[in-house]
């Protein structure tokens, strides 16, 4: 079993994971409370300035405005609360999914291995990109909705990989162990498989998470993602890229929070890999 502190102890050697690690969390706090620092709100139009103002500290805009007028420190780090919880929400629902269907399919085994894992192949064939621009059209483009169909894309590669780690941790002696105390399946998957896929199961959440702010970021470039006056990084991406040409700070700040977030989120799965790898014997 892999020790939360013996994981810890692991990536205290890996500075750059430490580094992103550390990163992430100023960006965080950053989106959380960086609008309050500033005067202005997210929709509030500064009808007073230049409308597409370039950054000034003078100002009060330190990121500039758009080109309503409106501060972009502020509609950054809005859009970057967005981002951030769509990615930390679908990716939970595609761990709860993927990690329970993974573990009985790998535990159970047999005909019942084969049809789940059948049944997630033709799910794999399935063009889920257009199916959830089909539940945007077709349902409104909710939040809610946009997490739901996210995460239920995504909780396929994470029910192949708990799936496989399952297949090789049913054959351990604590399992054995396990099934001569009389336990039945459902508890030996609660307390002894899903436990020891901890350390596995967390290094492939720290690579959804960009993957599924990618995701959503792409919808919201398309028009098809969180509607005015919510924004993302996506949709701030594309209404930059709209007016790059008189406005390049309005694509500029959000696309390098998009690009340092992903980027960090890379950094410490890649960290947390290596540190499994290391403590394995």
């Amino acid at each position: 079993m892999t020790g939360r502190n013996g994981l810890w102890t692991a990536l205290r050697g890996h500075r750059a994971a430490l580094a992103a690690l550390a990163l992430l969390t100023l960006l965080v706090l950053l989106v959380i409370a960086g609008p309050w620092l500033s005067p202005w709100s997210a929709d509030f139009i500064d009808f007073d300035g230049a409308w597409g103002a370039a950054p000034s500290l003078a100002g009060g805009h330190w990121f500039g405005t758009d080109s309503l007028g409106r501060d972009l420190f502020v509609r950054t780090l809005q859009g970057g609360r967005i981002s951030l919880l769509v990615g930390l929400a679908a990716t939970a629902v595609s761990l709860l999914i993927g990690v329970s269907w993974g573990a009985v399919a790998g535990y159970c085994g047999g005909r019942v291995d084969a049809l789940m894992m059948r049944t997630v192949d033709v799910l794999y064939a399935l063009p889920f990109m257009f199916f959830m621009i089909l539940l945007m059209v077709l349902f409104g483009r909710h939040l809610v909705l946009i997490f739901v169909a996210v995460g239920a894309v995504n909780w396929l590669d994470m029910a192949r990989i708990v799936r496989g780690q399952t297949l090789a941790l049913r054959q351990r002696e604590f399992v054995a162990a396990a099934v001569a105390s009389g336990a039945d399946g459902g508890a030996i998957i609660r307390e002894h498989i899903v436990p020891n896929l901890l350390g596995v199961v967390l290094v492939y959440v720290t690579l959804t998470i960009p993957q599924v702010i990618l995701v959503e970021s792409f919808l919201s470039f398309l028009g098809l993602g969180v509607q005015e006056p919510a924004t993302s990084w996506g949709a701030l991406v594309n209404d930059g890229a709209r007016e790059m040409e008189t406005t390049p700070w309005a694509l500029l700040f959000p696309a390098s929070f998009l690009a340092l977030t992903l980027f960090c989120f890379n950094l410490l799965g890649d960290g947390l890999r290596d540190a499994l790898d290391l403590r394995r014997p």
